[in-house]
């Protein structure tokens, strides 16, 4: 993939572009290999386009409120446009032009970073499998909500639009305050047959096709297992947890869910009563906590932690918990070694790449870990 921002020097954020896909691929495989042990069994990585796949644009807006941009901001603190970004699916760079002329129909200025004066910081936008969209305006204050209520038909067809108050001046993406705009407040994201429903601060993958290979691949592990109780630590929307619940006679499994945001929550709780699955829960709570105050462990534990990892303290639980299988997602290969070198009785078997992030050195790897039994430990 070639990019006319990058060769110009306006963006490298991609810091791979230029390189062959096929090439990137294998440099990220020969990175994770190294890292973990020598005897895993690895699945041919997952590769989807190198380009259009990205379904969520976060875009910081710069400029005046005539002539703003959206993009990125430049080291002065200056706008740099990025609207004909190749790694955004074409349905969301459509939407760009329409969000840039709202910013002026609605009188919204632009937050100046050296300056720290202005309104309007980010515009957050994300495309549902679907073709539906989502559009959060990240804002200073709640000076101008009003004026976007206003001209909201001024953005055509858009599912959810809410307004995210950010008054502190920090490199955050957005703030804690979600001000809903539209009746609808939740975008389903269809996976694999499967209605995950976004709300406004709950995340989700931003390659949709990459995502839903991820969560097959948990299914085919964790039907193999076949554990009667099944906890999915860090579940998010819940992914894992309802496409591994299982269908008719196979849903007889306890699933539960565990993620610290209570807008994910409420997402995933919503996606479970859709399916019916009476077996499944979700409950708002820190997953460390949830797993050290538990009575007893289940058969099988998935975890999905953000890059730092899982942390001494729930790896120690594991490594002293029992628990026969583990299966750990993880976007960040290095915190992942460091969480298995805290729990040496799980040991990882099979592992596969899933080229999630192309044009750049991140990557999701998804690992099965089994605890021996007594027998085979003894015979080693």
């Amino acid at each position: 993939m070639q990019c006319s921002y990058y060769d110009a020097g306006s963006c490298r954020s991609c810091t791979l572009m230029g390189q062959p896909h096929g090439v990137q691929v294998a440099d990220k495989e020969r990175h994770v290999r190294s890292l973990l042990a020598a005897d895993v069994d690895w699945l041919p990585p997952v590769v989807g386009p190198e380009s259009g796949f990205r379904n969520k644009a976060k875009m910081v807006v710069g400029g005046t409120v005539q002539r703003p941009t959206l993009g990125i901001l430049d080291r002065a603190g200056v706008g740099v446009d990025l609207q004909g970004c190749g790694l955004y699916a074409p349905e969301l760079s459509r939407v760009f032009p329409t969000l840039e002329a709202f910013v002026t129909t609605a009188g919204l200025t632009p937050y100046s970073v050296p300056d720290r004066t202005g309104e309007l910081k980010n515009v957050l936008v994300t495309l549902s499998p679907d073709g539906e969209l989502m559009v959060r305006f990240v804002l200073r204050s709640q000076e101008s909500v009003a004026r976007i209520r206003k001209h909201l038909p001024a953005l055509g067809d858009v599912a959810v639009v809410s307004a995210n108050i950010l008054p502190e001046h920090k490199a955050v993406l957005e703030g804690s305050l979600e001000i809903p705009l539209t009746q609808r407040q939740t975008l389903p994201m269809r996976v694999n047959g499967i209605d995950l429903h976004l709300r406004p601060q709950s995340f989700f993958q931003t390659n949709t096709e990459v995502a839903a290979a991820l969560y097959r691949q948990a299914v085919e592990w964790v039907t193999e297992v076949g554990p009667a109780s099944l906890w999915d630590l860090y579940c998010g929307v819940g992914g894992f947890a309802l496409h591994c619940a299982g269908r008719g006679a196979a849903s007889d499994r306890d699933v539960t869910g565990i993620e610290v945001s209570e807008e994910a929550i409420v997402s995933a709780t919503t996606s479970r009563d859709e399916l019916g699955l009476s077996r499944v829960r979700f409950a708002a709570g820190d997953a460390t906590a949830f797993a050290l105050g538990a009575d007893a462990p289940p058969e099988m534990v998935i975890v999905n932690p953000p890059r730092r990892g899982i942390g001494h303290d729930l790896a120690a639980w594991l490594e002293r918990s029992g628990v026969r299988h583990v299966l750990y997602s993880s976007c960040n290969a290095e915190s992942l070694a460091r969480d298995l070198a805290a729990m040496p009785s799980l040991r990882p078997t099979r592992a596969r790449l899933l080229d999630m992030f192309p044009q750049t050195t991140h990557y999701e790897v998804i690992t099965m870990l089994e605890r021996p039994s007594r027998a085979g430990a003894s015979a080693r």
